[in-house]
Formats: C-alpha cells, structure tokens, sequence
C-alpha cells in the first residue's frame, strides 16, 4: 500500500538524519574518549538494558573484532554480582538513550569504587548517567522514528553508529590491519577472503627448494621426503629460476630414459615459472592456478627469493576449492 511505502521512507529519513546530526557533535569530547579507549590496558565493557543493551552488544562485538578487547555486561545481572567482571583498568561504556535507566544508575557508586572509567552514551547529557561519567558522548535524537515518538529507532541507531565511529577510529589508531582482521576471522569466508599465500604455504623441509645445479635424482628425493609435487629451482642467491615437477620427471624419463637421473636438473626445468608473491591473497593464488591450469605455485619475497611452495591441496584443505 501506499500508506506503507510512505511510512518506510519517513522512518529511513527520520533515523538518516539522527546519524546525519551526530557528525556536528564530533569533537573534544570523541577524542577524550578514544583517548581513554586506546590506553586502557583492561577490556571495554559495554552495558545496556532493554533495545539499547541489544545495540551494545553489537558494539562489544565491533571492538573485539577490530583488535579491541571487549564485552557485554547485562546491567540487570550486573547488579547482582556480574560487576565483578569489571576491574580498575577496563572501561565502562553505558547506553542510556534517557541517561536514567535504573538498572544503569544503580551501577555508578560501585563502578566508582571499583575505579574503572566510565563514558557515557546518551540522549541526555545533564542526566545522572551523564554526571557520574568522565566522558559524554550525545547520542540524542529530536524524535523516534514510530509515529508514537516511543519505541527506541532513531536514538538506537545514533548509538550504533557513535559506537561503530569509535570502533573504527580505535582501531585506526592502534593499526589494526587486513591480516589483523583475518587473524581473528579465521571462519566462513569472510575470513578466507583475507587469508595471505604466507598463511598457507609450504615451508621448510615440506618446500623443497634445490640448486640447478644438482642431479634429478637429488631433487627427486627432496620431492619424495616433501611429500610434494614438484621442487623450486634457485639460483645461488636464493632467487627462483625454475620449477621440476613430477609431470616432467615422467615426460623427460620417457623421452630420455633413466640416465637423466644424473643429469643437472637445470636444464629440464621449466624456466621463468608463474609465481606468486608471499602477501598476495589466498584467492589470488587460486585464481592463478585455475588460469593456468597448474596444481602448485613457487612463493617469492618481494626480492624474488624462493620462500615457499602453495599447491592447490593447500587451498583444498583451507576450504578454499
């Protein structure tokens, strides 16, 4: 219906403006918070009732997915021994959109014994919450987005997006990188979309690397004791030069027979192979290899040195095919 379409789009226009708002009151005040944020040697501990306290869980979950230690107190539960979670280093962040939740203000005398900070995200900022907090971030909205002005939208939303820009800007701050961020979503893919060739490669005695000088036969048993399906040739300074695999042991084997065993294996090894760079991703090695269809992959530094090997059953195993 009509009404319907009508009514949606004042409710997404009410809530834009009451993220739109919260641009003007950035200042003094966000930085003293990232301020405490960034030097707390404790956890951020998020707490909320009722639709706010869902808010901040999605917020605890924010931080600690960005390289912030962080978690959820339920203030009713809070008041009945969950406190002591809360310790002197950590930091104590309220949703309050009225800044007079009971359950909320029943906490402050004993968060201000326990000695932790407290700031405070609200809609009221000469409230009780607001005065018991060392910072106060305004969160407030003219109006909810029901036509009722009392179910908590636009003031919940102003207080996800005030707590995503402190995640983003804390993280900013402490470097948090790409490689952080998988590092902590090992899962599903959105942390395979991030993991690096580094991650995966064969190293070590599992990467067999051989100078073009030595015999077939000496790559041959590198390749076996590797469990591998080819071997890197390098020159002296480590550089690659060229990849033996087991297809052309077979080709050169029927070609030339078992004398070639004692042959250099520099001459028999495809020249100037396709490789991929340690930090590349992941995907990026799989898509190479289906280009190619090729089922392992040299890994270089960026001075071109042999520092591992990548084969499509890494990826397999990685869940990556």
């Amino acid at each position: 219906m009509k009404k319907d379409i009508t009514l949606a789009k004042k409710v997404l226009s009410v809530e834009a403006q009451a993220v739109q708002k919260l641009g003007k009151r950035i200042g003094h005040d966000f930085e003293r918070a990232l301020d405490l944020m960034e030097h707390c040697s404790g956890r951020i501990v998020v707490t909320g009732m009722g639709k706010p306290g869902f808010i901040g869980r999605k917020i605890a979950a924010t931080f600690a997915s960005t390289g912030t230690p962080s978690l959820f107190m339920h203030p009713a539960e809070a008041i009945h021994g969950d406190l002591g979670m809360v310790t002197k280093q950590d930091i104590v962040l309220a949703i309050s959109n009225s800044g007079e939740t009971e359950e909320i203000t029943k906490l402050l005398s004993t968060i201000k014994k326990i000695g932790a900070k407290l700031i405070a995200l609200t809609g009221h900022v000469k409230s009780t919450l607001a005065k018991n907090s060392d910072v106060v971030l305004s969160v407030g909205s003219e109006r909810e987005a029901c036509p009722w002005n009392l179910a908590p939208t636009a003031s919940t939303t102003a207080s996800l997006a005030m707590g995503d820009a402190l995640a983003v800007c804390l993280a900013k701050r402490k470097d948090f990188r790409e490689e952080d961020f998988a590092f902590l979503h090992p899962g599903g893919s959105l942390g395979r979309k991030l993991v690096r060739v580094r991650d995966l490669m064969r190293r070590g005695k599992a990467n067999p690397i051989i100078r073009g000088t030595a015999t077939i036969k000496e790559a041959l048993l590198k390749i076996t004791s590797a469990r591998a399906g080819s071997c890197t040739v390098v020159d002296r300074h480590g550089k690659l030069k060229g990849i033996f695999t087991d297809g052309d042991l077979r080709r050169h084997l029927k070609e030339n027979g078992v004398l070639i065993l004692s042959e250099a294996i520099e001459p028999f090894s495809t020249k100037h192979p396709v490789a991929i760079r340690e930090d590349h991703l992941a995907a990026e090695a799989l898509q190479l290899l289906r280009d190619r269809n090729i089922d392992e992959l040299p890994v270089v530094d960026r001075k071109g040195r042999a520092v591992g090997l990548l084969d499509v059953q890494d990826l397999l195993k990685a869940g990556f095919v």
